[in-house]
């Protein structure tokens, strides 16, 4: 007798169904990309008890036949694929030919469909795998899946599930992931109860993203312009059309203004070729267009589009479409990260004063129920629109349950108390130069309210803050012989002198080490350092880009190293403790940490030991000069290391404080 037999075709089935249809989420979303495949322009999902007892798909797509509609449930039958080779060249969101039998094979599901050629249309129902009816009905073009009971003849799998309002929080999230890659077509996702996403087609990214988040969501963001360039190693031809070229990489999207800062990646959606993914190289080339403008341990939230012809991205590596391969990686990861940082470059984007604004694309509450969609895995949080909670709350969860607050903004009594007891530290003298100052300032401040629109909706807006600002600045004193306080059109400017003089010569020294070695100063006495075996074995990797950066160090014994000179504008009590710091900084396992990384840590470390100091008093002339050389810098916003620089109070935050508005 045999160990090895076939499989049962409706075990068989589950295992697939496994592997496909993890939540009800999944079975959105393959039924959302099904609907979008088919050429849908409106979709509607509407769910009961957060999909477990019902989910069903509304679309307006191209449908099927008779034929086709009973072949859909067939394994692995699909309308995407002939030959092995279109598998090197998917444009469908779909295309293995799993989900409909996966699907059918875990729930009660039925199927109502009619193609446009069609008289009438079909009715196909399935119970656990098994075919139960097909009959003819009168039907709209389009097609409509209800999926009943989920997972109801697989009941440890259903055990698995969360509960309801986790559950719905999963497909909220996803239906705005989908509503946010495709601004043309229409989304709607509802319960019983509640409305929770109705985005109609709109022409441009800045219009969902508003549709979905609001406008001071909109605010903190800056927009990615659409940048392209020819694929490596393809053959590009000129007299095509723009969207017939097919060998072009193309970037755009959205990203956050620097003092956005979250703990975890879930604020991060990438779309390649419109699909939703998760790929931890476009999640590095993120991370490394924010460095030296974010904290370490901190991310940004983006919305990243990534098109390239479709033979130049595996799609076919994760059962569920969740994850892709590059055909070239490299070039993919650079140019995905110059692009965000030209664009940062660009925006130079400058913080408002704490609790003001709200994070973006974070809606007034976020937790376990607002979980990310199946492309950001296991349980991490995500994004839903404002609409949601609402639909949370008639679901009978509190804001101390599943959800909670997302922001926690200084309540308006505690922001006046931390803003009195900074300016009650100025003199007599400087409190009354800023009051006159500031009034003329402000009254420059043109009459009219600014008015911000999105596409045809007219909404009153402050503007962001720009770093185009900083050359007007006018420097009134100093707080604690820390921060200058400045004034122009905009309103009042708090800078931190060290930081924003940190910034100054980490671009400068930067700048100077690309064009070539720069020259260290000499110590009278070398200075003797002893280091770690760990920091001996930096040391050595390191030695030469140390000496191209104005180092002089030498080796003395087994562990220890006489530092003879250094960068210019570090002092003797400060060497050894640079020099250890830059030999710290660089991780363990960052064994090929490039020239580029290597080069922006030692200059981030140098300019840190050699800028102004806090307690330190500054005349009007140096203030004036920080200002201005801080106004030429590529990143004003923040420091090497991610601290903000400059804190905007606008001039309609003031009116609110005053209740003027």
């Amino acid at each position: 007798m045999t160990r090895i037999r076939i499989l049962a075709e409706n075990v068989a089935n589950k295992i697939a169904a496994g592997e496909v249809v993890e939540r009800p989420a999944s079975v959105v979303k393959e039924l959302l990309e099904n609907a979008l495949d088919a050429g849908a322009r409106s979709i509607r999902v509407e769910v009961e008890s957060g999909g477990k007892r019902m989910i069903r798909v509304i679309d307006d797509g191209t449908g099927m036949s008779h034929d086709d509609a009973l072949l859909a449930f067939e394994r692995h039958a699909t309308s995407k694929l002939r030959t092995a080779d279109d598998l090197l060249s998917i444009t469908t969101l779909g295309f293995r030919g799993e989900a409909l039998p996966s699907i059918a094979a875990v729930s009660r599901l039925l199927l109502q469909t009619r193609s446009p050629e069609e008289e009438e249309g079909i009715r196909i129902e399935f119970a656990g795998g098994k075919l139960v009816s097909v009959k003819p009905e009168g039907l709209p073009a389009g097609t409509t899946l209800s999926v009943a009971d989920l997972f109801y003849c697989v009941p440890a799998r259903r055990n698995f599930l969360k509960s309801e309002t986790t559950e719905l929080g999963h497909i909220a999230s996803l239906v705005t992931h989908y509503a946010l890659a495709h601004p043309d077509k229409q989304f709607v996702l509802k319960t019983p109860t509640q409305e929770i996403v109705n985005a109609t087609a709109v022409e441009t990214m800045s219009e969902r993203v508003y549709q979905l988040f609001g406008r001071q969501a909109l605010d903190e963001l800056f927009e990615i312009l659409p940048v392209s360039s020819p694929m490596r190693g393809a053959i590009t031809e000129p007299d095509l059309a723009p969207e017939e070229r097919a060998a072009e990489l193309v970037i755009r999207g959205f990203a956050s203004r620097p003092e956005v800062q979250r703990s975890n990646r879930n604020g991060i959606y990438v779309f390649v070729n419109k699909r939703l993914v998760r790929d931890r190289l476009i999640l590095h080339a993120i991370h490394e267009a924010y460095r030296n403008v974010l904290p370490p341990a901190v991310f940004p939230a983006v919305l990243l589009f990534i098109d390239l012809p479709a033979e130049e991205v595996d799609v076919n590596v994760h059962p569920a479409k969740i994850e892709v391969r590059f055909r070239h990686p490299q070039f993919v990861h650079d140019f995905t990260r110059d692009s965000i940082r030209q664009a940062l470059s660009r925006a130079r984007p400058i913080p408002s004063f704490p609790g003001v604004a709200p994070s973006p694309l974070a809606p007034e509450y976020s937790g376990s129920a607002a979980a990310a969609a199946v492309a950001n895995g296991g349980d991490a949080k995500g994004i839903l629109p404002r609409a949601v909670i609402p639909a949370m709350a008639a679901a009978g969860t509190s804001a101390a349950g599943d959800f909670e607050l997302s922001v926690a903004p200084l309540r308006p009594e505690a922001q006046r108390l931390q803003f009195e007891s900074g300016i009650g530290a100025l003199s007599e003298e400087s409190a009354s130069a800023i009051a006159q100052q500031f009034k003329t300032a402000l009254s420059t401040v043109p009459d009219e309210t600014a008015i911000a629109s999105v596409g045809e909706v007219g909404i009153e807006s402050d503007i962001p803050g720009s770093a185009e600002s900083l050359a007007g600045l006018k420097p009134l004193g100093q707080v604690r012989s820390s921060f200058i306080i400045a004034v122009n059109g905009e309103g009042l400017w708090i800078i931190d002198q060290h930081v924003a003089h940190e910034r100054v010569l980490f671009e400068q020294h930067l700048r100077a080490r690309r064009e070539g070695q720069l020259t260290g100063q000499r110590l009278l006495v070398p200075l003797m350092t002893e280091l770690s075996p760990r920091q001996l074995v930096i040391f050595d990797r390191i030695a030469e880009e140390l000496t191209a950066n104005g180092f002089e160090v030498a080796q003395m014994g087994p562990r220890s190293v006489a530092i003879h000179a250094t960068p210019a504008g570090i002092t003797t009590p400060d060497a050894e403790r640079l020099l250890v710091e830059i030999l710290d900084g660089i991780e363990r396992e960052n064994a090929a940490i490039s020239m580029d990384t290597l080069q922006a840590k030692i200059a981030a470390s140098t300019s840190c030991h050699a800028a102004i100091k806090v307690n330190m008093p500054l005349d009007h002339t140096k203030m004036e000069w920080l200002l201005a050389e801080l106004a030429k810098t590529e990143a004003p916003m923040s420091c090497p290391h991610g601290r903000p620089i400059i804190l905007r109070y606008s001039v309609r935050d003031i009116e609110r404080a005053f209740k003027r508005i």
